[in-house]
């Protein structure tokens, strides 16, 4: 992990985007209305009550450093800390997915703190609060910072996301909970698609696992990873989604072990279906490139959603530690029972987090005129997602 600092000066900025609208169709009062024959009619609101398409969001990562802790207090105006404005430029994207998946990468502290940010960290909970604001569904608990505080902080954090009603995956407190895959309604109603949440991390900064509970966080293992895949389907997962903390950090391209792991990961399949249907990478603290696997989307590096100003291994503040992408897929049933949801429309969102303002900023929703140097960072941010190719399989930037 590398050193953080605090924000210097850069140009404050207008943000927020209009939530999408959707419509319905009218009855119509024509007395002779056209359209397919009462029985066609008949035969596709029985296909409504099929199965149903539906959107999954993924974001990055959630690190917050004491200049982000700083901000969030004085959000709060000084009763506590309040993470939800931070966000506020992002929720209609995040809240406007059927499903949506964040990366809390950092264990909460005690009530009250005190709180720390880098290099041991230990966030504030009222976290969770604003993520469940914004409009998150599940946390990928699973990262190299998952036992800085020991299995108490792990409990704390997961104690805190139950009562945002928010699902977690990647970390547990006990055995039953670790051995139970984190399943999920994609969307109101019976009918909705039930997505298989599964996240784990390449190491813990070389913190042992406790001895007495080696499952308090998943460890990336490939054959673990493939059974646990197997398992939530078993458990019912139409869709089975990986998180996985992995890569290089401060590395644009992904790195020959994440491209071997997710090709190997890709291609395993289990009763003529993959055992993986999306993976979603986080760690690298700079936007990676999307692929296409195997048929199946990778994203290697989400980047930072929030975090502070930062510093690489070069020692040089860089501007890259607050770029990132916002995945949406949409999953549509498939044409038989058992077989494989597609990804019919694969999208990225570039998100810039402001250290100066401590705002999470939609860039395609915020660039108007005068915001040259935003339309810099997006332009960047877009040349990295599609620098394999992913703009030929279909992948295309969306707001």
């Amino acid at each position: 992990m590398t050193q953080r600092i605090r924000p210097g000066t850069v140009a404050a900025l207008a943000l927020l985007l209009a939530a999408a609208t959707g419509c319905t169709g009218q009855q119509s009062t024509s007395p002779a209305p056209s359209g397919p024959p009462a029985a066609a009619r008949g035969s596709a609101a029985r296909q409504v009550e099929g199965p149903r398409p539906f959107t999954l969001l993924a974001a990055g990562d959630i690190l917050p450093h004491s200049s982000v802790i700083d901000r969030a207090a004085a959000d709060a105006g000084g009763a506590g800390y309040d993470f939800a404005p931070m966000l506020a430029g992002v929720a209609p994207v995040v809240s406007g997915a059927d499903l949506a998946f964040c990366h809390m990468e950092t264990v909460y502290g005690k009530k009250g703190g005190p709180y720390t940010g880098y290099p041991t960290f230990t966030s504030p909970p009222e976290i969770a609060v604003a993520l469940r604001t914004t409009g998150f569904d599940s946390c990928s608990t699973a990262s190299n910072h998952t036992l800085d505080d020991g299995a108490e902080g792990v409990r704390r954090t997961l104690d805190a996301l139950d009562r945002a009603g928010i699902r977690h995956a990647g970390s547990a407190r006990t055995a039953a909970e670790a051995a139970r895959p984190t399943i999920l309604p994609a969307g109101p109603g019976k009918h909705a698609a039930k997505v298989a949440h599964l996240a784990y991390t390449y190491g813990t900064n070389d913190v042992p696992l406790p001895a007495d509970r080696p499952w308090t966080v998943d460890v990336t293992d490939e054959r673990r990873i493939i059974e646990e895949a197997r398992a939530a389907r078993r458990a019912g997962a139409d869709v089975v989604v990986l998180s996985i903390h992995w890569g290089t950090e401060w590395q644009d391209e992904p790195d020959g072990r994440q491209r071997e792991l997710a090709r190997r990961l890709t291609a395993s399949t289990d009763r003529g279906r993959p055992d993986i249907d999306a993976v979603i990478g986080t760690h690298a603290h700079v936007p990676q490139a999307y692929e296409k696997v195997n048929g199946t989307w990778v994203v290697y590096g989400m980047g930072d959603q929030i975090a502070g100003a930062m510093i690489n291994h070069e020692g040089v503040q860089d501007p890259r530690g607050n770029q990132s992408s916002m995945g949406r897929f949409t999953f549509a049933p498939p044409a038989k029972p058992g077989g494989r949801w597609t990804v019919t429309r694969a999208e990225f969102v570039p998100q810039w987090y402001d250290t100066v303002t401590g705002r999470a900023v939609n860039l395609n929703a915020s660039i108007g005129d005068g915001a040259g140097h935003l339309r810099e960072v997006r332009d960047r941010i877009r040349a990295v997602v599609l620098s394999r190719g992913a703009a030929d399989d279909g992948l295309r930037m969306g707001e």
